[in-house]
């Protein structure tokens, strides 16, 4: 055995030249051949969030940072390898807080370019696939220090102007969030390849596992909420070695724009990930038509993902490999308030999860079922609250939140609202308006209904829209059951009790309800490696990301069985007796 710091199985043998290489060095096993040097360390914990209070360090490099940003328009290309395109289809970004306000160009991919990009990745990911192991870990980690120190304020500067997030909805996405993706995976794939198979007798037969990248290529198509989602979908796949198609959100194309730099510095090859800005349906089916897809990485909408899925159905008798399919697809979370439930706790952990960032993260509270002996505590803490909060620009560190993303989102959300207002079964008891004359804003509106299976019940609205349904305390468990049977969706929801026998009996019955469950908190807010996020039914594939296994779900494991004694029969013992 070579004198190293740990066993590590050396995931590409063919750059070691092994059988000359294990002649010379004594070395008996294929699998005793070891990684040199050491992986580099990634500690299990969490990037602090940082405070930004008044005169701060950070805050005065975050003011810099947007000040610089916002009196620019930065010009994005299309990045295939190691050239750089612009198309005659030119598109901006704007602010959605103040949507007259450009601050990204960039260019649609054609067709063509779709395909010359699964070109060089498919090429790519065999040269990028012989990397070891620990030199991939080590860029990552060089790009998690970048985005923790040296870039961390354009990061938030471009996600407050781009994506309308105020500075610590920010901080937690684009910096601790994105950070923790790229130090957390490294540490849970370093952990992972630790396994050793059973060898009953390793004289005789060793057993090993190695794990190999996807052949073809991996599309990674990312949504405008977070951040830190562009980043964990492109480059976790590349990480085990695939090579990836990066379509990020129009809406997000300057913040996902410095993680693409970012990474690019750290040292990810030219070519690993393939930067493609693209028309949604353009993209899509090109990648669905290649014999090459291995694999799609997705965040966004049921429709987008069905309808990606729909065409790999169609298409399934021309691939090379079966496509692996990882989607999120977003929920209608509920909150589930109990009798027994502290009323402070429900307030103040609905408002949060109901309005932070405009109602537009996947996990956002957006039903609630409330108890009638609970209802005027309740309702007026909410409606007290509710009134302070403050919705403006991102820029004045005072505001609670700010602008939805777009127009689009802005008409769908006022659909909502309208619906509201001429239903008779619905009551907007707190906000219900909205203005898009300088930026697509929607006051966080609080609506109370009697119809539990009306629409704002059922339907995913992606915005600052809470709906409640208030229920006989008499009827607790037939209301119990409508959390499951009301809505497609399975991805986050919270009960709120202090009744602890009850809440162990809701923790049965709402099993199925969510992928990620809380108990006396608000129903957003998971964490990287604390609470792994997914959920199932048409909330999406539930494959967990921030767990640790999701960076193995692109992985091609292949399991190596050697044998050092000679075959010398055909027969078994029991046919000669």
């Amino acid at each position: 055995m070579l004198s190293v710091c740990r066993p590590t199985i050396v995931t590409s043998w063919q750059n070691l030249i092994l059988n000359g290489f294990c002649k010379r060095a004594g070395v008996r096993s294929l699998s005793s051949v070891v990684a040199v040097p050491c992986p580099p360390e990634f500690p299990l914990e969490n990037e602090p969030v940082l405070g930004y209070a008044k005169k701060s360090q950070e805050r005065t490099d975050l003011l810099a940072a947007l000040k610089k940003m916002s009196g620019e328009i930065e010009e994005i290309p299309i990045v295939i390898g190691s050239e750089e395109f612009k198309t005659d289809i030119v598109k901006y970004q704007v602010m959605p807080h103040d949507h007259g306000h450009k601050i990204a160009k960039f260019y649609y991919a054609t067709p063509a370019l779709v395909q010359k990009a699964i070109d060089v990745a498919v090429k790519t990911q065999r040269e990028w696939e012989k990397h070891p192991i620990d030199d991939r870990l080590k860029i990552w980690l060089k790009a998690a220090n970048l985005m923790q120190n040296k870039y961390r304020q354009q990061l938030n500067a471009a996600t407050m102007l781009g994506q309308s997030k105020t500075v610590i909805q920010a901080e937690i996405d684009s910096s601790a969030e994105l950070i923790d993706f790229f130090k957390i995976n490294g540490y849970f794939l370093k952990e992972a390849i630790k396994y050793k198979p059973i060898s009953p007798n390793e004289e005789e037969t060793l057993n090993s596992m190695r794990y190999r990248g996807m052949d073809g290529f991996v599309a990674a198509i990312s949504p405008f909420n977070f951040t830190a989602i562009g980043g964990n979908l492109s480059y976790t796949p590349a990480l085990v070695g695939n090579g990836v198609l990066w379509k990020p959100s129009d809406t997000a194309m300057l913040s996902n724009w410095w993680i693409f730099k970012i990474c690019k510095e750290a040292g990810v090859p030219p070519g690993v990930v393939n930067f493609i800005p693209c028309d949604g349906p353009v993209f899509g089916d090109t990648i669905t038509a290649s014999p090459h897809l291995s694999g799609i990485n997705f965040t966004g909408s049921v429709p987008t993902f069905n309808r990606l899925w729909t065409q790999v159905g169609n298409n399934i008798n021309k691939y090379k490999n079966y496509p692996k399919m990882i989607g999120e697809c977003g929920g209608k979370n509920y909150h589930f308030i109990h009798p027994s439930a502290d009323v402070t706790s429900v307030i103040f952990g609905t408002i949060k999860s109901a309005f932070e960032y405009s109602g537009q993260k996947c996990s956002a509270c957006s039903r609630m079922y409330v108890p009638q002996s609970l209802w005027e505590k309740i309702k007026s803490g909410l409606l007290e609250v509710r009134d302070k909060l403050k919705i403006g620009d991102v820029q004045d560190m005072t505001s609670f939140t700010s602008a939805v993303i777009d127009r689009n989102a802005f008409k769908r959300i006022r659909g909502y609202i309208e619906h509201a207002k001429k239903s008779q079964n619905t009551e907007i008891i707190g906000g219900g308006t909205y203005d898009d004359t300088l930026g697509y804003y929607v006051q966080p509106t609080i609506i109370v209904t009697k119809d539990p299976k009306d629409k704002l019940m059922t339907e995913e609205i992606f915005g600052p829209v809470l709906t409640i349904y208030v229920y006989n305390d008499a009827d607790l468990e037939t209301t119990l059951k409508l959390v499951e049977s009301s809505t497609p969706y399975a991805l986050t929801g919270s009960i709120f009790s202090t009744d602890l026998e009850w809440a162990r009996y809701a923790l049965e019955e709402l099993k199925y309800t969510a992928g990620n469950f809380y108990v006396n908190d608000k129903s957003t807010g998971s964490v990287v490696g604390q609470q792994p996020f997914g959920g199932s039914r048409m909330s999406g594939t539930n494959d967990k990301a921030g767990g640790p296994h999701y960076a193995l779900r692109w992985a091609s494991p292949q399991a190596i069985k050697e044998t050092f004694v000679p075959l010398t029969t055909y027969d078994y013992e029991y046919m000669r007796s």
